[in-house]
């Protein structure tokens, strides 16, 4: 049976934050924000798989 969707919401939050003048500063920091984010959720997914 197929699925229609008559409405759609999309909510985005912007950030007004200045921009530095240095991008290979930005890039790195950036960069460093993903990194750590990915290392959590390796973290989390071991921490589950050794809870079973």
């Amino acid at each position: 049976m197929p699925i229609e969707i008559k409405e759609l919401h999309i909510k985005i939050n912007v950030d007004e934050s200045p921009v530095n003048s240095n991008p290979e500063t930005n890039n790195r920091n950036e960069k460093d924000k993903i990194i750590e984010a990915c290392v959590e959720q390796v973290m989390e997914i071991i921490s589950k798989n050794k809870e079973r």
